[in-house]
């Protein structure tokens, strides 16, 4: 499909989150999304809402500059380039959020009963996934392949405020010189997502009547 020739107000969107559950992350090595739709495998746990902030990316680069003999900037390149993350968790009580801000060996027990050990963090990589609601029923799923945690904010404990646990990953490369990969695509309707589902369970639906019949069945050969 060709890009628009005009603008296109359809083209803007705002950074919400899918409803139920948008942050998640695997261990290292776990097969990556490779679209905005297939469903995440259960080696994907849900950390939980996260703050009203929501996901800050951050790009770090650092340039080389070559001037001539009047001091004149012939060349200025980028040399290095990273990507970081930040977020605040709003769940304390999850016990994934937990072992992504203290570790997954610091960390034992259940959902609001656990036992955490505070220690120095681990450099053990790991996935992250982040579910995005752009405008107009577009899906952004983010993949950061090769993250590690980099930075952690201050825990205020009073009642004025809720905790969290404020974390910043380093989205390494991937392998490729990638850092994150984002898949962006228009969701399925609630019809289409309906016929498909019924499909599956062997109905049929008159689309136009919205009637629902039995798949018919094979016919059973007569008995010579």
């Amino acid at each position: 499909m060709a890009g628009s020739t005009t603008n296109d107000s359809t083209m803007v969107s705002l950074g919400k989150f899918k409803v139920g559950g948008y942050a998640y992350w695997a261990p290292s090595g776990t097969a990556l999304p490779t679209d905005a739709s297939t469903a995440l495998p259960s080696a994907f746990k849900l950390l939980g809402y996260l703050s009203e902030d929501g996901l800050t990316i951050t790009t770090d680069t650092d340039t080389t500059e070559v001037k001539d003999a009047n001091g004149q900037t012939v060349m200025k390149v980028i040399a290095s380039y990273a990507e970081s993350y930040q977020f605040s968790m709003l769940e304390v009580l999850r016990v994934e959020a937990a072992k992504l801000r203290y570790n997954e060996d610091a960390v034992t027990g259940s959902d609001k009963s656990m036992t955490i050990k505070h220690q120095m963090p681990s450099d053990n990589g790991f996935v992250l996934v982040f579910e995005i609601a752009m405008t107009g029923n577009v899906k952004d799923r983010l993949v950061i392949g090769n993250g590690t945690r980099a930075e952690f904010g201050d825990r205020q404990v009073h009642a004025g405020d809720a905790q969290v646990y404020d974390v910043t990953v380093s989205a390494n490369d991937m392998g490729n010189g990638v850092t994150a990969i984002e898949y962006i695509g228009v969701a399925a309707s609630a019809s289409e997502s309906s016929v498909n589902a019924e499909a599956l369970t062997g109905k049929v639906v008159d689309q136009v009547n919205a009637e629902e019949t039995a798949e018919p069945a094979e016919e059973t050969p007569a008995a010579e």
